[in-house]
């Protein structure tokens, strides 16, 4: 890890939750916005971080010209996409330009783009958090290589203080007694298998049809679960070919509460749905 790295991530420490916009966590003053988001990429790519993305520009792509020209009842897209389509059939547009509602804006642009049909041509980053896989590195794996000095703030280093204080405090580890009726037992870490026979029972409680929206499952397992430890729980079901996850193209059913409790994937749409194969 290099300087400007070490710098970020300590910059990200000092942030509530371990969580901040792009903006409030330049590793040095002065850094250009074009290098600091590099470095996020970097960090992502090694799961110490996780952000948020927003297609800022976007332009339609020969696919997506080919898709115009078919008969309109056959279209493999819904109303939104074919409007976003449109819109930026002569040009390159802004988000806003497509007519589409704000809260449905993102998905339904990054639903199209997955699939070829436009392209982005700027995509910004907006918020970033430090993962578990993060806060492990930092807490127990991190250390300094290399030779020379590097300067650090008091509160730089006030904050990986506070950081490794909080992180690895005998209170963070215990489990409090609560008064509250428990849903789940939480003397143990649920199994992947335990997680999918819930996911089964929750369809049939509220009738989705195989169709969980994800929201269910968290409210019914955060806690004894963190978000980032049954994100993983869904990953693997899904990567066991158990599970798929599928995107919400349209979010006016869903308060936005409920539409943030889905696994954000880059371009800012969200896995929301939980189907069993």
């Amino acid at each position: 890890m290099d300087t400007k790295e070490l710098k970020f991530l300590l910059k990200l420490l000092g942030q509530p939750d371990y969580r901040a916009k792009i903006a409030d966590v330049n590793p040095i003053s002065g850094t250009k916005a074009s290098e600091r988001d590099k470095i996020c990429r970097d960090l992502c790519d090694r799961l110490l971080i996780e952000r948020t993305e927003e297609i800022t520009k976007l332009a339609i792509t020969a696919a997506g010209k080919s898709l115009l020209k078919i008969d309109s009842t056959s279209l493999p897209i819904n109303e939104q996409e074919l409007k976003a389509l449109k819109a930026c059939e002569t040009e390159t547009i802004s988000p806003g330009k497509t007519g589409i509602p704000a809260a449905s804006r993102q998905a339904v642009i990054s639903s199209l783009a997955e699939r070829g049909f436009i392209k982005a041509s700027k995509v910004d980053i907006k918020e970033v958090w430090l993962t578990q896989q993060g806060k492990e590195y930092l807490a127990r794996e991190y250390t300094p290589e290399g030779k020379g000095n590097i300067t650090l703030t008091k509160v730089q280093i006030g904050n990986y203080v506070n950081f490794l204080r909080d992180y690895l405090s005998p209170s963070t580890l215990k489990i409090e007694p609560s008064t509250a009726t428990p849903t789940l037992f939480s003397e143990h870490k649920l199994s992947d298998e335990e997680v999918l026979q819930i996911i089964i029972d929750l369809d049939k409680k509220w009738g989705t049809d195989n169709y969980l929206p994800i929201f269910h499952l968290r409210e019914r397992l955060q806690p004894p679960l963190s978000r980032e430890e049954l994100d993983q729980a869904l990953y693997r079901l899904q990567k066991q070919n158990r599970i798929e996850l599928s995107s919400l193209l349209e979010g006016g059913r869903y308060t936005s509460e409920q539409f943030d409790t889905g696994i954000l994937l880059p371009g800012g749409s969200r896995l929301f749905f939980i189907i069993v194969n």
